[in-house]
């Protein structure tokens, strides 16, 4: 395996391994090897990879604490960290004498590590970042802490029935998690609602606040360690999971209340349940802000502890912490370090907002209005009265500061208010993480100045030295190496090993680009990813698709903006032409999409029941002849990805322009040899500056043409009215052609498009599907097409997460790497 490292450890070799395995079998996990079965032999040789890891886990906090390091705590709602076995073994070099060791015992190492769960902690780029991030961390030596929620069912399991997506529970955590450590001297109480009491002195002056909470759950650590690149330095995910301060109310238990008796538990335990619960009722909305405070605030009295147990005060915390706020739904932590340095250690507030704001750092990771996040002031008042309390005091301090400036108006000063006070009045979030940090960074160069125009473009004006742009990035470890172990043997073969260390190296790939050899390698390494696509396919679905033919893949959340709809349209337009003029030479091509829609969202999950109903018709069509087909896997996830990427052949990154923060699938895919069809939207812009303009494939609206066509009175009807194969294409989905159960069913979503379009499809359709035909003829010449790949395999270093931690690491934590 190309990404196999010699590992210096004396029990590497694989009869020393496999009698080690045998150990564990037998005393940890209590089995013979006659009666074991494949998860204990996954459970055993975890745990054997695992001590390795263990040790240099402690050393690596005992360097952290001996050499007084200031650490970074990195604050995520989700981590997408997907499976763990090939990640640990192939960092710490393990990966082939494992291989090697369980063969001898009869043992498949594939087949185990298929049996591991994807951890269900996360739902799409934000967690899967996020988990980046954190193995970057290691891998580049910043010493550095995850906190987020240990969910025991995720996000949701999807299942297509019928071509319509049902949510089930995750049960990733039924054989447990063989990686992860229980750490009960690691409680924290988490207190909700109550009441604020105000201390005075003899002589009637306020001395502090004094908040009593009227319900309180304890959150519980759990630790699993991060292992780096060749295992020099490991971290820490420290997920909390929710418990009862009782576990049962006894008194009511004994008087026949058996289910009230176990409320407090309930509370408790939905707290670590479930991710993102849908917040359409009230009670989907407490329950949101409850998880968000759960873990902000057990993350800030854990490192507040940990702090005081080495460092005489806080006043040095800026200097000794940095705390990271992955977007807004950690935001509340601001609120809750002032509570803290205010209300438990007695600091003044000017000294409080002085560390506070020198400590935390804010990741926005969205330009839309609905994702930055909002609380209704009675609800976030009657859960956190305190913490409202103290955003008052913060905003009255940011508002007098706008207004003594002498350069904002009445409108200006209401954007800036931490409150919403059009209609219902609001808590926004994105602006306490805003104001209460010294850095905000966007996630791409476009993203970065469009905040700094749009939804920050007040508080921007009033501090102008504090967004800054931090470009998102992947780990090759995961997306190259491991998951494309043909490709990164290739590159190996080519270049050498410099690049495993150093991932700039990959640039002189570039030169291979000419090399008719190397490009019939590289050609036969995608077929073998397009096959084992095939073969996935196949099985789960019963699906047959060709591996010779394009495969074009659009894999990531459902959402409107992302524009799956656009595709499918394109989809169904090609379909028609396909038919009309069959004597055309069609390049045979198979449109993959996947993806998971937020429970609530029903335009969403309109669309992947459009993706299915339009496959169902197409791939039973002989009149197509096999040039077209469509598949939606289901249950996309980091194991999905980790196949599909590597066998992509066009990626799909087609989002409305201005609207896409970065993406980082497209630089997966980039890394992978896939070309890019997209907009200039997010890091694609990036993408084609690095990549160059020759090889990718550019279309649609730019983002100022966005605003100014959505300023100027956009007129979707007469566009698709301007547009034969559009009109075409929307008037047979309209009308029942792939719905002929319910002829109606997606009449008002095309409907939608003729009406206000906000995401202009119909606006970017024309342009789209002539970029696709533009597609077809580089795919008909394939040492042209295989050129381009290459080149764009050779460019994707820069694209890395070990780039973007080293920037934060030196430009927002001060932190030395």
């Amino acid at each position: 395996m190309a990404s196999e490292l010699p590992h210096a450890d004396q029990k590497s070799d694989p009869k020393a391994l496999a009698d080690e395995i045998l150990n564990v079998l037998r005393y940890r996990v209590g089995k013979d090897p006659t009666v074991a079965t494949q998860h204990d032999w996954l459970t055993a040789s975890i745990k054997v990879v695992r001590d390795r890891v263990i040790d240099r886990w402690i050393g690596s906090t005992k360097q952290a604490y001996q050499g007084n390091s200031k650490r970074v705590y990195y604050l995520s709602l989700e981590f997408l960290i997907g499976r763990l076995m090939r990640d640990a073994f192939s960092n710490i070099g393990m990966m082939e004498s494992m291989r090697e060791a369980l063969s001898t015992l009869g043992v498949d190492l594939d087949l185990i590590a298929a049996l591991e769960p994807d951890a269900a902690l996360g739902n799409g780029g934000l967690g899967r970042l996020a988990a980046c991030f954190m193995e970057s961390m290691a891998t580049v030596g910043v010493p550095g802490h995850g906190y987020g929620i240990r969910y025991v069912n995720g996000m949701f399991r999807q299942e297509i029935h019928d071509g319509w997506q049902v949510e089930l529970p995750e049960t990733w955590l039924d054989h447990g998690n063989p990686w992860e450590f229980e750490r009960r001297e690691r409680s924290f109480e988490i207190g909700y609602g109550g009441t604020v009491e105000s201390i005075t002195d003899k002589l009637g002056r306020l001395e502090r606040h004094v908040w009593k909470p009227q319900e309180r759950v304890l959150a519980v650590a759990y630790d699993t360690p991060v292992v780096g690149w060749r295992g020099n330095r490991v971290n820490t995910l420290r997920l909390w999971s929710g418990f009862p301060v009782d576990p049962i109310l006894l008194a009511a238990f004994n008087a026949g209340d058996h289910i009230g008796a176990l409320s407090e538990s309930n509370k408790a335990d939905a707290l670590s349940r479930v991710l993102y619960p849908a917040d359409s009722s009230p009670a989907g909305q407490e329950l949101r802000l409850r998880q968000e405070y759960f873990f902000s605030a057990a993350s800030l009295q854990d490192i507040v502890q940990r702090h005081l147990s080495v460092y005489h005060d806080l006043a040095s915390l800026p200097d000794k912490a940095a705390i990271h706020l992955n977007d807004t739904h950690p935001a509340v932590a601001v609120a809750e370090l002032m509570r803290l340095l205010l209300d438990v250690h007695g600091i003044d507030f000017d000294e409080a907002w002085r560390i506070t704001k020198g400590t935390f750092a804010y990741t926005n990771h969205t330009l839309l209005p609905e994702a930055l996040e909002s609380w209704p002031v009675p609800l976030f008042e009657r859960m956190l009265p305190r913490h409202m309390q103290i955003i008052y005091a913060i905003n009255a301090q940011v508002l007098i500061e706008a207004r003594a400036a002498g350069s904002f108006s009445d409108a200006q000063i209401r954007n800036i208010s931490l409150i919403h006070e059009d209609g219902d009045r609001r808590v926004r979030m994105g602006n306490l993480a805003f104001v209460g940090s010294h850095s905000i960074n966007g996630v791409s160069a476009l993203h970065t100045e469009l905040m700094k125009e749009t939804v920050f473009a007040d508080l921007h004006k009033l501090y102008p030295d504090r967004i800054n742009n931090k470009t998102n990035g992947i780990t090759q470890r995961r997306w190259l190496f491991q998951s494309n172990t043909g490709l990164s043997s290739l590159i190996r073969e080519a270049i050498g090993d410099r690049y495993f260390d150093d991932i700039s190296a990959l640039t002189e790939l570039d030169r291979f680009a000419d090399d008719a050899a190397f490009r019939e390698k590289f050609a036969a390494v995608k077929r073998a990813n397009k096959e084992r696509l095939a073969a996935m396919v196949a099985e789960r679905l019963g699906v047959r698709v060709d591996p010779s033919a394009l495969f074009d893949i659009q894999i990531k959340r459902i959402h409107e903006y992302k524009r799956q709809l656009l595709n499918i349209v394109e989809a169904v337009a090609l379909y028609d032409q396909i038919r009309s003029h069959p004597e055309r030479d069609w390049m045979p091509r198979v449109k993959f999409f996947g993806g998971k829609a937020a429970p609530s969202y029903h335009n969403a999950k309109l669309i992947i029941k459009l993706a299915n109903d339009v496959a169902r018709v197409v791939n039973r069509d002989p009149a197509v002849r096999g040039l077209l087909k469509v598949v939606f896997v289901p249950n996309y996830n980091v194991s999905a990805a980790e196949i599909m990427m590597p066998a992509a052949d066009l990626s799909e990154q087609i989002s409305t322009a201005g609207m896409e923060a970065s993406g980082t699938g497209n630089m997966k895919f980039g890394l992978n040899g896939a070309l890019t069809i997209g907009t200039l939207d997010g890091a694609n812009v990036e993408m084609k500056q690095h990549v160059g303009d020759d090889n990718i494939f550019i279309f649609g609206l730019k983002a100022d043409e966005v605003a100014t066509l959505r300023a100027s009175g956009y007129e979707p009807r007469k566009v698709i009215e301007g547009s034969p194969e559009l009109s075409q294409a929307l008037s047979a989905i309209s009308s029942g052609v792939f719905s002929p159960d319910d002829p109606n069913r997606y009449r008002e979503l095309i409907d939608g498009l003729y009406q206000h379009d906000w995401f202009l499809v119909a606006a970017d359709f024309d342009a789209y599907a002539a970029t696709q035909r533009e597609v077809d003829a580089l795919w008909r010449n394939s040492p042209d097409w295989n050129r381009k790949a290459v080149h764009n395999v050779a460019r994707m270093g820069w694209f890395s997460s070990d780039r973007t931690i080293r920037q934060y690491a030196q430009e927002v934590w001060d932190i030395p790497v």
